[in-house]
C-alpha cells in the first residue's frame, strides 16, 4: 500500500513578520484603560531628584508611566512577582503592548515597587481628589475592615534573644571570611559583590531582629521572638485558624448600600493581629486625604474599642459597629460613658441593623478582591513600608478600574 502524502512542519525556513504592537489589544482592553488613566495623573513626584533632564547630560530614565501601568495591570490580574512581569513583557500581548519597544528588567520593576512609597501615597490621595471633584465619591457611608496576609518569612525564622545573639556571633566571622575571599581570583567581581552584600544583609537583619525582641521585652513580653528574615512581621491568627507570620492590611471602602462603584478611601498596614483600636488612625487618614470625615462608619465587633466610639461621637460620625458578645455581659457598672451607651442602644434599632447589612458588600468585597483577584494573600516583600507600597498599588488599581470610564470622560 502506498504511503499517504502529508505536509509535515518544517522549522528551518526563515520567516519575516511585520507587527504593530498597537494593534495587538482591543480598544477597551484593561491595559489600554489603565494607560490612558495614568496619562492623566501627575507623576512628577516619581522623578524628583533625577538629573537626566533636557539640556543636560545624563542617561534617560525608564518611563514612570510605563512602570506604574505595568504594576497596576499586573496586580489587577493577580501577578505580583517582578520576575514574572519581566518575563511576560516578552511573551504576553498586554505586557508587550505596555512596554512597546522598551525592555525592562525585574530589578528595575522591584526598585519601582518599593522605592516610591511617598509618591504612591500622594498619587492615591490625588485620585481620591479627582473623584471628589467629579462627584464620583461620597463619604456618606464608609466601611472598614482588616485582612491578614502572609508575610515573606517562615515560622522557623522567628527566634528568641539568646538564639539571635548566637546568630550575631556567627555573622561576624562569616563576614570576615567573605571579605577575605575578595582576593580570590576565581569568582567574578559580580559574584564577590553579591556575597559581600548577602553577608551584610544578614548582619543587618539579625541586628534588626535583636532590636525588635528587646523592644517587645520592654513591653512585658518575656517570650518575645523576632524573624531574621523580616523583623517587622509578626505571627498572627489567619482566616483559616492557623498561626503564621503576617501583616494586617486595613482598608476603608466608601460606597452605597444599593450597590454601584466602591472606592477605597484609606489604606493602612500594621503588624498587629487585632483590629481593635484601628478606627481612629483610619479616620485621621481619610480626613487627611479627602478633607472630610465619613457620615456613617461600619465595622465589625473586632473594632469596637470604646475610645474609638467616643472619638467618633465627638466628630459627629455615626458609628455602626457590632457589639461584641462579651461586651454585652461585661461589668454592668463599668464607666462606659454616654457615647458608648448611645452606641449600644443605637445598634439595637432596626434602622441601624438594616444599614449595617451593607458592611460586608463594601469592605469584605474589597478584601476579597485584594486576596483573590489581586493575589495579595501573601506578600513578596519584607517590611511594613514595602507592604504598604503593595497595598497602595492594589487600592489604586481597584479605584482606577472602578471609575475608569468617568475618569476618562
Amino acid at each position: 500500500m502506498a504511503d499517504v502524502r502529508m505536509r509535515e512542519p518544517f522549522r528551518g525556513q526563515g520567516v519575516i513578520r511585520f507587527e504593530i504592537p498597537d494593534d495587538a489589544l482591543a480598544a477597551d482592553h484593561r491595559a489600554r484603560v489603565l494607560w490612558r488613566v495614568v496619562e492623566t495623573l501627575d507623576l512628577s513626584r516619581f522623578t524628583e531628584g533625577q538629573r537626566a533632564v533636557d539640556g543636560h547630560a545624563g542617561r534617560p530614565v525608564t518611563s514612570t508611566r510605563m512602570l506604574l501601568t505595568l504594576w497596576l495591570y499586573a496586580i489587577s490580574i493577580g501577578v505580583g512577582s517582578a520576575r514574572e512581569i519581566a518575563r511576560r513583557t516578552r511573551s504576553d500581548d498586554a505586557f508587550r503592548w505596555i512596554v512597546g519597544d522598551e525592555s525592562v528588567s525585574h530589578a528595575t520593576l522591584s526598585r519601582f515597587r518599593i522605592g516610591y512609597g511617598e509618591a504612591l501615597d500622594r498619587l492615591f490621595t490625588d485620585v481620591l481628589g479627582v473623584l471628589l471633584h467629579k462627584s464620583l465619591l461620597t463619604l456618606d457611608l464608609v466601611a472598614q475592615d482588616g485582612t491578614r496576609v502572609r508575610a515573606n518569612a517562615s515560622a522557623p525564622s522567628f527566634r528568641r534573644e539568646a538564639s539571635l545573639e548566637a546568630c550575631r556571633e556567627q555573622a561576624a566571622p562569616h563576614m570576615k571570611a567573605v571579605l577575605a575571599e575578595l582576593d580570590d581570583p576565581e569568582p567574578t567581581p559580580g559574584e564577590k559583590a553579591a556575597r559581600v552584600a548577602a553577608a551584610r544583609d544578614y548582619e543587618r537583619r539579625v541586628e534588626e531582629a535583636i532590636a525588635v525582641v528587646k523592644e517587645l521585652r520592654s513591653q512585658g513580653k518575656d517570650e518575645a521572638r523576632a524573624s531574621t528574615t523580616d523583623a517587622d512581621a509578626r505571627v498572627m491568627k489567619m482566616a483559616d485558624g492557623g498561626y503564621r507570620p503576617g501583616y494586617n492590611i486595613q482598608m476603608a471602602t466608601a460606597g452605597s448600600a444599593l450597590g454601584g462603584p466602591r472606592t477605597v478611601v484609606g489604606v493602612n498596614v500594621t503588624n498587629i493581629g487585632s483590629d481593635m483600636g484601628s478606627i481612629m488612625p483610619m479616620l485621621e487618614q481619610i480626613e487627611r486625604r479627602t478633607g472630610e470625615l465619613p457620615s456613617v462608619l461600619l465595622a465589625d465587633a473586632n473594632h469596637a474599642k470604646h475610645d474609638c466610639i467616643r472619638a467618633c461621637a465627638e466628630r459627629g460620625i455615626e458609628a455602626l459597629i457590632a457589639v461584641p458578645a462579651r461586651s454585652e455581659n461585661a461589668g454592668a457598672n463599668a464607666d462606659r460613658g454616654l457615647a458608648v451607651e448611645a452606641w449600644r442602644e443605637r445598634m439595637r434599632t432596626d434602622e441601624a441593623k438594616e444599614t449595617y447589612r451593607a458592611r460586608a458588600g463594601l469592605c469584605e468585597l474589597s478584601n476579597a478582591h485584594l486576596k483573590q483577584h489581586q493575589r495579595v494573600a501573601q506578600v513578596l516583600v519584607r517590611g511594613i513600608e514595602k507592604v504598604m507600597c503593595i497595598a497602595l498599588l492594589a487600592a489604586l488599581s481597584q479605584n482606577i478600574l472602578q471609575h475608569a470610564a468617568n475618569l476618562l470622560s
